[in-house]
């Protein structure tokens, strides 16, 4: 999900992985502009494009009318266009070259280039990809803190708070002794197997719950408050794992400085939203061109983002505290309207290349050095479903809460444990069993809890449907 080259600057290299995307290096691009077979980049986006969309579609629509969510049937087009099945959207950072890519066998064949030529693009066609990817989880978080409730976080934040402990403890305390005790498994390999654990996927999560309409009920604010501090301390939790693949240390001023950057960020953004939204709404109107609510919406949460990842945070973190501060303000509903589209247009990019990054080749067992992961990979699937689900019951004063919904919520992984799993890699800490073991994991969770979400809510409410 992201380059895994080794940083010099321990923050600088910390911050890089922290992210599930990254923007691409400015010598990538540079090349790809200055190179005669510039045009061919921008082909090959657009073709990939094109199998994004096909993809996003034919596997959503096909959900639904299952009666899953269609978010489901995003994840698994992108898995059959992808690394798995049709080649056709494949990624550098999971170990592809150009020529395993079907869209670069047709570049190449179209317009006569080189095997150099076909690399750089490549690279740079799959780059701009993860950007747009990213900037489609990015409105995505944006959206779904339009649609949330400030006032409903607020009441359940407590709740949230105990949840999203409860749920990075438990799987990371659990897998952690358990591959220890029973797999005999070192203690760094196991420390950053546990850490994988505790991931918990917003986006996939608010997606699902905005799909089948119970983003605003409290179970929603809570799931959605829980992942968003889960977040939070999966960003600790990085630090920690990276600084210990690293040096065989933990760097206590780093954290120190990420639990403060955070909780001071997501207060201050609440804190913010209370003098901002008349401001806002005043801009807006004394602007008299197209896009005057939009725009500056986007340039808000753009900046939001910024902000975020400038303090070594996730930029969808700012992204959804700035949906938040907007959903206060007396333009909301026009800006859902105006957002939507939008998102329609970059959000499924992002869903389809996660499920196109899915190997599932890692589930083979005719290949010997895949049964090991795999027995591994039974223990870790059944913590992080038991971690995440028992954390329902973490939910006090609330006699009458669903929890199994709460838990069921928390268990995807998605890019957030495929990070994990990167470093791990990248820095040798994991052996491939242990690696083969938490992508295994990483998918399973990311595709069991659309459909038990579903399940879990025995009654849905009506349905409004504004990211999907």
């Amino acid at each position: 999900m992201i380059p895994l080259e080794p940083m010099v600057n321990s923050m600088a290299w910390v911050s890089s992985l922290t992210s599930s995307f990254q923007f691409p290096s400015q010598s990538i691009l540079a090349t790809a502009i200055d190179s005669e077979n510039a045009s061919m980049v921008l082909t090959g986006v657009l073709l990939s494009l094109v199998v994004v969309y096909i993809a996003s579609k034919l596997g959503g629509e096909l959900s639904k009318s299952l009666d899953l969510p269609p978010v489901l049937g995003e994840l698994v087009g992108g898995v059959v266009v992808g690394v798995s099945a049709l080649h056709l959207l494949v990624f550098p950072e999971s170990g592809a070259e150009a020529s395993n890519s079907l869209i670069m066998t047709i570049l190449q064949f179209v317009g006569g280039l080189s095997p150099d030529s076909v690399t750089s693009i490549f690279e740079a066609q799959s780059e701009v990809i993860s950007v747009l990817a990213e900037l489609g989880v990015i409105i995505l978080l944006f959206e779904i803190g339009l649609e949330s409730d400030l006032r409903e976080l607020k009441k359940v934040g407590y709740q949230a708070a105990v949840v999203a402990v409860v749920g990075v403890a438990a799987p990371f305390a659990a897998g952690t002794a358990g591959l220890m005790l029973i797999f005999n498994v070192p203690a760094i390999p196991a420390i950053f197997a546990g850490a994988a654990l505790t991931a918990t996927s917003i986006g996939i999560t608010s997606k699902v719950l905005s799909e089948i309409g119970h983003l605003k009920s409290k179970e929603g604010q809570i799931i959605v408050g829980a992942a968003v501090i889960d977040d939070v301390l999966g960003i600790i939790v990085l630090a920690v794992v990276a600084s210990l693949a690293k040096t065989g240390e933990i760097n206590v001023l780093n954290v120190i400085y990420l639990i403060i950057s955070a909780t001071v960020f997501l207060l201050g953004s609440i804190f913010l939203g209370n003098f901002f939204n008349k401001s806002f709404v005043a801009i807006v109107e004394k602007l008299q061109t197209r896009g005057k609510l939009v725009i500056p919406a986007f340039t808000f949460a753009f900046l939001m983002a910024f902000l975020a990842n400038a303090i070594h945070l996730e930029a969808i973190l700012g992204a959804f505290a700035a949906g938040l501060v907007l959903d206060e303000t007396d333009k909301r509903k026009e800006l859902d309207k105006q957002v939507v589209p939008i998102a329609d247009i970059l959000v499924p990019i992002f869903f389809v290349s996660v499920g196109a990054k899915a190997d599932l080749g890692v589930l083979n067992p005719a290949i010997p050095t895949n049964r090991e992961g795999l027995i591994i990979a039974t223990f870790l699937i059944l913590v992080a479903i038991v971690g995440k689900v028992i954390t329902g019951w973490a939910v006090f004063g609330q006699p009458e809460i669903n929890r199994v919904a709460i838990g069921v919520g928390m268990i995807p992984r998605g890019e957030v444990g495929l990070v994990f799993a990167g470093i791990g890699s990248a820095s040798g800490v994991l052996d491939k069993p242990l690696e083969a073991a938490i992508i295994i994991m990483v998918i399973l969770t990311t595709f069991l809890a659309p459909p038990l979400l579903r399940l879990a809510f025995k009654k849905p409410v009506e349905q409004v449907d504004l990211v999907g």
